[in-house]
């Protein structure tokens, strides 16, 4: 007796399916790609397997596509790996990528990246552009069950047993009328060549061949299979044989992004170490780029046979960004992970990909420069996290290196050679400066005496620039210099004036030490301040604000470093306190000036108040006094004048 489930999908399939089938995707012919892709990934699977199940290597890897006229269907078999009901059930019921939700909001959304079909696990759903049901008929290997995958792309799909001869996997695509195209053998040849050429596997499509018979006789169709891709490995190609069209096709096979790479680089090594690849670099960086969950790594061959995906022993961390595929003659086909982490061979590889990055990179800066700037808009943070984790890498990441600065503009970046080729005569470091965004750095007060000195200040808003700075150090024997914790060597009448200030201003100075206590770590005039009253520094060890703030959401428990707190000795408003902290040492007015002073600098910063409200309170009442002032000192306005009380006449109030 024939059993027949009902499964309903998960939600996010729902979603995915409902928004698939209101044809948001211009491009419907993308479907064939990713379905060839599939059945790419289960001949993979199953060539692997047979390294040590033998019995699994008999049968003749293939891709047939054929289609039905009469039954309006349109096949894609492999005698690949196949799955079982449980595989079957989970595979084609789930959405498994933790990344989906972003995925349907971008659908949904109707946001360029809409086209990533595929990436997210749901190439397979790409069926439901052109076919209103979708029937997957397949065997697992090593098993003898056969199963019927079947769904309409509602809320639900069946699964039922049935008898199938061979393992692997058939999805039989029952075309929309408006979408009978593709019953065509010359459309289907045309979009394999077009996308999956570079196939390892022979594609075979059926096509109507006519024997001519004898002489008279009328001829007669026949239904034959005739391969279309050239069924060898794209890596294993010339270079020279190999065009850009194709090389962006491979791509989007290999990782289902729908935008062409924005640079690749095609090797092959000979002499101690034999193996060749591809690398790409995708155009956008994916959403989880920074997640810990974060898969990365290329595609590892052994002698063209497939061994994982993603295996990230092959690139440094910092270069996780990077897809493709790297097929090597000189790994064991038995190879791990554990053999991978402590394999010469596999370190040599590593030290020549990184090599072949960083060329691939430079070459995009020197000759593509406007690509270069999108590259390092995407990617330059994670880049910079060599400096730090990769400290043997230094001298080829620092010519990639980007920054915006002072003189850059908004959207203008820098390298360091050219800030140094801006330098004034007399600049000794080069000085910049840690914040969360472009306009806070922009802002800063810590600019001041270096914008009044002419010198350039490179912004670092990326949160791993607190580490890097430090791994980079010194460019070309000029050391970098924190604009919020930089001292300036000053000329003998710079010191006096200096001296004169912290005379007149000293016991403020030490008024402001007894009110902060140990909310900071020192209080002294301020050499970088001249249109501020007031800033903090980060002391020598110390880590910025918003650095901090990652540390809090990550450490509990963490309370954050201590500050200098500076003050300008020549800002009025500074004046202004001295003279009334001189006439009044005691005045808890002037302890509560310093206290908003204190914590505009915190705001200024970015750092996190511990009582908002007090601060709120402070200002309101610094405000009303302001305010009762002025209303003092002007007078009184003038009586408006009335029919009854004539202007000048009458009796006053």
């Amino acid at each position: 007796m024939t059993t027949t489930e009902t499964h309903r999908f998960e939600a996010e399939v729902s979603q995915v399916l409902r928004l698939v089938i209101n044809s948001l995707y211009s491009n419907k012919e993308i479907f064939l790609r990713e379905l060839i892709s599939n059945a790419s990934d289960a001949l993979d699977k199953l060539k692997y397997r047979g390294l040590t199940e033998h019995s699994l290597a008999k049968d003749a890897l293939e891709i047939r596509v054929y289609a039905d006229e009469d039954a309006g269907t349109l096949t894609i078999e492999d005698t690949g790996v196949g799955m079982t009901h449980d595989e079957l059930v989970k595979n084609l019921g789930t959405v498994a990528h933790s990344g989906s939700k972003a995925f349907i909001d971008a659908l949904a959304e109707g946001r360029g990246d809409m086209q990533l079909i595929g990436q997210f696990g749901v190439g397979f759903y790409s069926a439901y552009l052109v076919a209103d049901r979708v029937d997957v008929l397949t065997r697992a290997a090593g098993s003898e069950a056969g199963w019927r995958w079947s769904s309409e792309a509602s809320d639900s799909f069946t699964v039922e047993p049935m008898e199938r001869e061979q393992h692997g996997t058939a999805v039989v695509l029952h075309l929309k009328e408006d979408q009978r195209e593709y019953l065509s053998s010359w459309k289907i040849r045309q979009l394999v060549t077009r996308y999956s050429d570079y196939i390892s596997y022979p594609i075979n499509v059926r096509v109507e061949k006519f024997d001519a018979g004898e002489e008279g006789e009328e001829p007669t169709p026949e239904l034959v299979f005739e391969q279309v891709n050239r069924g060898v490995a794209l890596w294993q190609r010339s270079r020279a044989d190999i065009t850009t069209d194709e090389y962006e096709e491979f791509y989007k096979h290999l990782t289902h992004d729908w935008d062409p790479p924005l640079a690749y680089s095609h090797f092959q090594v000979e002499g101690r170490q034999m193996f060749t690849g591809v690398l790409f670099v995708p155009k956008r960086p994916p959403f989880d780029l920074y997640s810990h969950e974060h898969q990365h790594g290329v595609r590892l061959h052994v002698k063209r046979v497939f061994i994982m995906d993603e295996c990230k022993e092959l690139l440094p961390s910092f270069l996780r960004f990077l897809r493709g595929v790297v097929d090597s003659d000189d790994l064991p086909l038995n190879v791990s992970r554990e053999i991978l982490q402590d394999s010469a061979t596999v370190r040599f590889i590593k030290k020549q990909l990184t090599k072949r990055v960083f060329d691939m990179l430079d070459e995009l800066a020197k000759d593509r420069a406007e690509d270069y700037v999108s590259f390092w808009k995407g990617y330059g943070a994670v880049i910079k996290e060599g400096l730090h984790t990769n400290p043997e890498s230094k001298d080829r990441i620092v010519p990639l290196l980007r920054f915006r600065s002072t003189v850059t503009g908004e959207d203008g970046l820098t390298s360091l050679a050219e800030y140094k080729e801006r330098m004034p005569e007399g600049q000794k470091a080069i000085y910049y400066v840690i914040a969360e965004s472009d306009r806070a750095a922009r802002t800063s007060p810590h600019l001041e005496a270096l914008s009044k000195k002419g010198y350039e200040v490179l912004f670092m808003t990326d949160p791993i620039d607190e580490w890097a700075v430090q791994g980079l150090g010194t460019y070309e024997e000029l050391p970098l210099e924190d604009a919020m914790g930089a001292t300036f060597d000053l000329d003998d009448e710079a010191k006096e004036e200096r001296a004169a200030a912290e005379t007149r201003v000293a016991s403020l100075i030490e008024r402001a030490k007894e009110i902060l206590g140990e909310r900071v770590q020192d209080v002294r005039l301020s050499e970088r301040l001249t249109s501020s009253p007031a800033c903090l520094v980060v002391p020598e060890g110390g880590h910025h604000a918003h650095v901090e703030r990652l540390f809090r959401a990550t450490q509990p428990g963490y309370v954050g470093g201590k500050r200098i707190f500076e003050i300008n000795g020549d800002h009025p408003l500074v004046e202004d306190l001295n003279r009334v902290h001189g006439a009044s040492p005691d005045s808890p007015q002037v302890a509560e000036w310093i206290e908003v002073l204190y914590t505009q600098a915190l705001l200024s910063e970015g750092s996190r108040l511990d009582d908002p409200s007090r601060f709120v309170e402070q200002v309101t009442r610094l405000l009303a006094s302001a305010a009762h002032d002025a209303a003092a000192a002007s007078p009184a306005p003038a009586e408006e004048a009335t029919p009854e009380s004539p202007s000048g006449s009458g009796a006053s109030a």
